[in-house]
């Protein structure tokens, strides 16, 4: 990376309009509810200091994310790019810097996307300088792409432009789950659902600076603000990357970084006809790979400190487990070696489509499972738990809590410390908001199962069913052999 976590850090003082629970966030550096994540996503751009990692993260002097990939070798390097990252994070941190740099290359690699003939107006050289400003400022963008529940006219609040004028629009509405948006240097709005083709007053796709005037942030709750103490909360007080409601109030947006207007066939084209979208899914399905790794490995040492990791149950359950990780790697070098040529060639290579399409499927469905396995191997010991670590440093209350919480060959302070993180990633309200999340990472079901049924090798399977069909009738009725 390019610059050092200290610079994004004061990057993010830029007077951008953040609110939490009724009050402006000035500084989300400073503020306990975003201060603690903020540094997290620091020290991602710390990474590449390390002289073991900085081949593995950069090409040609930006975050390999950003390269776009030419063959199947780039793909693998850009895989053991996103490991590195997401381990930093032990997956907690879903939307972080190389999420987006990957969909930038994506569009870059096929910008010919942006022209529609449903609109005069051409993004391609837009998109283009998007990638480019991204790369070499080695910037966080996040994006908004859910619309809220809304109705029309009035009470459509979805984002449309209001006004056209010689140097931009000025756009007005609200997107939903805007993950990370505060701890971001950009964001993308736009669509990812399709849109129908006379809907052109929603089609249209933007990136802006995360201080653009009339641009607010709007936080939900803040995990990290209510964790009493890293060891207490070791994940939610430093990984919650929050989620934001983006309102647009007349910002305006020049034309130079709007992407698609009143375009339904380049706002679906600019996500599904690039290799964006494919991109993105590299990247999370390493990440996905990556959590489920940290939550089998948090269940081996719950075992190991319950004694139980040789009862045959518990065996079978972790095996259980570590098939779920395989399964996950299985589909993301699966995807890889399933590549497919971009646009002839000319556009370099993408994850193979029908593989990265199955994954949404398995990991929203794997997920949740994963983690009612481990509470039933956790048991009733993640609900006992002193309310703090303070229990253990107190001079009348300490040596109880140490005597009654221990184990043999465990003492208390390290079992008391074990269960807590599990509890912080299988049961808090932290723990709550990550299966809710992966359950709708890539979105909602009844949309990704569709798009799988058109993706799908559907014509071969049933080309093979037909085979067999085709292979006997009503006059192969004797016995054979």
């Amino acid at each position: 990376m390019t610059r050092s976590g200290q610079e994004y850090l004061a990057a993010l003082r830029d007077g951008r309009e953040v609110w939490l629970d009724g009050e402006r966030v000035r500084d989300v550096t400073a503020h306990p509810a975003f201060r603690s994540a903020a540094a997290s996503f620091a020290r991602l751009y710390e990474l590449a200091a390390d002289p073991a990692l900085r081949p593995v993260l950069t090409q040609g002097g930006v975050h390999r994310a950003y390269a776009v990939p030419r063959s199947y070798e780039d793909l693998v390097a850009r895989r053991h790019a996103y490991k590195a990252g997401a381990e930093a994070g032990f997956g907690f941190l879903g939307r972080t810097p190389d999420y987006m740099a990957s969909g930038a290359a994506g569009f870059a690699a096929l910008p010919g996307a942006f022209a529609a003939e449903d609109s005069d107006f051409d993004g391609g050289e837009h998109a283009l300088a998007f990638h480019r400003r991204l790369a070499e400022g080695d910037l966080h963008c996040a994006f908004t792409l859910t619309d809220p529940p809304s109705g029309t006219g009035e009470d459509d609040l979805r984002i449309r432009a209001v006004q056209e004028r010689d140097g931009g629009i000025v756009v007005r509405g609200a997107k939903s789950v805007g993950t990370g948006a505060v701890f971001a240097d950009e964001i993308l709005v736009g669509t990812i659902e399709p849109l129908a083709a006379d809907d052109a007053e929603h089609a249209l796709s933007f990136a802006v600076p995360v201080d653009t005037p009339g641009l607010k942030l709007i936080s939900r709750s803040s995990y990290e603000q209510r964790a009493r103490s890293v060891y207490d909360q070791p994940l939610s007080s430093r990984y919650d990357e929050n989620d934001a409601l983006l309102v647009c109030e007349d910002v305006f947006v020049p034309w130079e970084r709007v992407l698609t207007y009143r375009s339904p066939a380049a706002t679906a084209a600019m996500w599904w006809r690039t290799p964006a979208y494919l991109h993105l899914t590299h990247q999370s399905a390493t990440r996905f790979w990556t959590k489920l790794e940290f939550l089998t490995g948090l269940a081996i040492l719950v075992a190991r400190s319950h004694g139980t990791e040789q009862v045959p149950a518990v065996t079978q359950a972790i095996g259980r487990l570590l098939g779920a990780v395989a399964q996950a790697k299985a589909f993301v070098l699966a995807a890889e070696a399933s590549w497919e040529e971009v646009d002839g060639g000319r556009g370099g290579v993408r994850p193979g489509q029908e593989i990265s399409f199955a994954q949404r499927i398995m990991a929203g469905e794997l997920y949740p499972r994963v983690v009612q396995d481990i509470k039933l191997l956790a048991g009733g010991a993640l609900i006992q738990l002193p309310a703090s670590g303070r229990d253990l440093l107190h001079p009348e209350l300490g040596p109880l809590v140490h005597q009654y919480f221990r184990t043999p060959g465990e003492p208390a302070e390290d079992r008391i410390k074990l269960l807590k993180l599990a509890w912080d990633a299988l049961g808090s309200e932290f723990a709550g908001r990550h299966e809710q999340y992966e359950r709708f990472y890539q979105g909602a079901p009844h949309v990704y199962l569709t798009m799988q049924t058109r993706a799908g090798a559907a014509d071969a399977c049933e080309a093979l069913a037909r085979a067999c069909l085709d292979g006997y009738d009503l006059g192969t009725t004797g016995r054979t052999g």
